[in-house]
């Protein structure tokens, strides 16, 4: 991790910035644009703006006077390893139960 990068996970903890990168999913949006679809304080988004950017899921785009926030796919691959790592943990679990019921079929039937 980088001194710019912080925890991926408790940067999407917050509802908010949840529905920040839901919203730039679509398309890139200017800070602005973001902070109208929110009641809260433009302090607030720019605050949770900056949570996102730390941990790596947007960047910036400068336009004039504009900012526009950008996903970044690599922000995501820290999530993405930590729910593959369970995703085959349980995988290669269940598939032993399987197997392990084919060859004994009677454990089956005898929980019924």
């Amino acid at each position: 991790m980088t001194a710019l990068q912080s925890d991926s996970f408790q940067a999407i903890a917050d509802p908010s910035r949840r529905e920040i990168l839901l919203m730039l999913a679509g398309e890139k949006k200017s800070i602005n644009a973001i902070a109208e679809q929110f009641d809260i304080s433009r302090p607030a988004i720019s605050k949770h703006i900056k949570v996102l950017h730390q941990a790596g899921f947007i960047t910036f785009e400068e336009k004039g006077r504009e900012r526009y926030c950008i996903l970044r796919r690599e922000g995501f691959d820290e999530l993405k390893e930590w729910i593959n790592f369970f995703d085959n943990f349980w995988k290669e679990r269940l598939g032993k139960l399987e197997q392990l019921l084919e060859k004994n079929p009677d454990i089956a039937r005898k929980k019924k």
